[in-house]
This record gives C-alpha cells, structure tokens and sequence, in this order.
C-alpha cells in the first residue's frame, strides 16, 4: 500500500477511489435525513436501524470515518505535491489562470470549508450521539431523532454554516468528477455520459441538504 502511495498516479486513484467511496456515502445519507420532510415516523424508524445495527456501527462507521480522513490527508498531500511542482515551472508556461478552472486551483479551500463543515457536523450529531450510547447510556428512544434533527435546525446561524458549507462541497464535486474520471482512466465514449451525471449529482445531493436544513428550520 505504502509503494502505491509514494507514486503520483497511485496516491490519485487512492484519492478517486476515496472519493467515490464518500460520493455514494453521500447518497444514502441524504436518502434517510430527506424522509424527515414528509414523515417523521419513517426517519425515525430508519434513523434507529442505521443508529442500533451492528454492521452500521462497528464495521460500516469506522470504514467511513476512516476514509474521510484518509480523503482529507491525501487531498492535503497531493496539494503540497501540486505547489512544489508548479513552483519548478515557469510562469510563462504555466499560466494556472488560462489552463484551469478556478475551482481546480482552489480545491484546497473548500475542501478546509467541508472539513471544518464536517467538525461542526461530527459536534452537532455523532458527539451526541456516543454520548448518550457509550458514556451516558441512557436509554433507547426510537422516536428522539426527529426532534433532535429539528432541535439542531432552530439557529439561524447553523443553517447559514450549512448552506454555505454544502455550496462549497458542490463546487468541490464539480471539479472533484472530472478529477476523478481522469484519475480512474475512464475511456472518452463514458467519460460524457459520467460527466454529465457529475454536473448533476453536485447539484442534486448539496440542494437537497440544504432544503432539509431550511424546511426544518422554518418549520420546528
């Protein structure tokens, strides 16, 4: 593993694939928190299997809370990797301005927006969380969730931070797509169609947690 990551190709597919592991995390994570829109008993119930199922929480979870910060630390590494080598080129023949996009070239900033995203996230619903299953233990109530979801939602402030936070994470997939695509050495005939499924998906997944941070707080 340490031989794949020391290669520059090696430590982009890592980068893709961990990636794409979050992009489909993102899927199902919006699936469940989108029932609390129209039934509170459905997210409730679903909620409570993704919270007492075993696979969820001891083979599942780790595996993501791991591949986020691998995600993180390599996206960190390839970024200092990228700095040093347009540093030992010259301006003339390579003008960022002209040959990239401006989310290309600032990755680095709204992934640190989604990481500190993440740390308000990891305070607002997994800190709780273990709190009330490992260290309080209190007993299990599977119809809490609904109104802790809305409890969260109440300050003006917090939906502001979410809003804003899911705008940069779909700036940050628009580009993190087609970085992955080529990472992954897709063949041009799928590249389109892929492409075009990226565009979507940035805009689809972030728009729907936004929705759900307003429609609660306009609606606790």
């Amino acid at each position: 593993m340490s031989g794949i990551l020391n290669s520059s190709i090696g430590r982009k597919i890592a980068m893709a694939l961990s990636a794409l592991f979050l992009i489909f995390f993102l899927i199902i994570h919006l699936a469940v928190n989108i029932t609390s829109l129209f039934s509170a008993d459905l997210f409730n119930e679903l909620s409570h299997f993704m919270g007492t199922n075993p696979l969820v929480q001891f083979a599942l979870q780790p595996v993501l809370v791991l591949g986020v910060i691998f995600h993180f630390i390599m996206g960190f590494v390839l970024e200092i990797k990228n700095k040093k080598a347009v540093g030992n080129i010259s301006y003339k023949r390579n003008n960022g301005a002209a040959n990239s996009s401006w989310m290309s070239r600032n990755m680095i900033y709204s992934g640190i927006a989604i990481l500190a995203f993440l740390i308000l996230h990891f305070i607002d619903f997994w800190v709780p969380e273990m709190n009330h299953k490992y260290i309080e233990v209190l007993p299990e109530d599977p119809t809490r969730y609904f109104g802790e979801l809305q409890h969260k939602f109440v300050p003006i402030w917090r939906v502001a931070a979410y809003v804003v936070a899911f705008i940069f994470l779909s700036l940050h997939l628009m580009h993190g797509f087609t970085s992955s695509l080529q990472s992954m050495g897709v063949s041009a005939i799928r590249k389109k169609f892929y492409k075009n499924f990226g565009l979507v998906y940035s805009i689809v997944i972030p728009l729907g947690f936004i929705i759900i941070a307003l429609f609660h707080h306009f609606n606790h």
